[in-house]
């Protein structure tokens, strides 16, 4: 199984639960396809997008659950990102959970297995 990551804010999140769908986040929309992480990508993306932001969740997602819509494309210094070209229903995610501060102003990462 092979996991990746979406960072949202929680009332993002939670209209996507209320909604039954998650269209994604301003910067997904503007670019046209929902952005996730790889585990070796997220803290990265944590740091250099979401620098010093509360209130954020941490979503875990099967990446072969999303099938010919999941494409692996080439970012940051040519390292590939999966990225989502369709819309998904949140209840799809794996595990959510909080992706607080620390004192320091970074971000406390959950065990990010299964």
């Amino acid at each position: 199984m092979k996991l990746i990551f979406k960072i949202v804010p929680r009332s993002l999140w939670r209209e996507a639960v209320d909604s039954g769908v998650f269209k994604g986040a301003p910067v997904d929309l503007a670019d046209g396809f929902i952005h996730f992480s790889t585990v070796g990508q997220v803290r990265e993306t944590a740091e250099k997008h979401f620098a010093e932001q509360q209130d954020l969740l941490l979503a875990a997602f099967e990446a072969s659950a999303f099938g010919d819509a999941l494409k692996w494309e080439p970012s940051r210094g040519g390292a590939l990102f999966p990225h989502l070209y369709d819309q998904l229903d949140p209840a799809c995610a794996i595990w959510v959970k909080d992706l607080p501060l620390a004192a320091d102003g970074s971000h406390v990462f959950p065990e990010l297995g299964r």
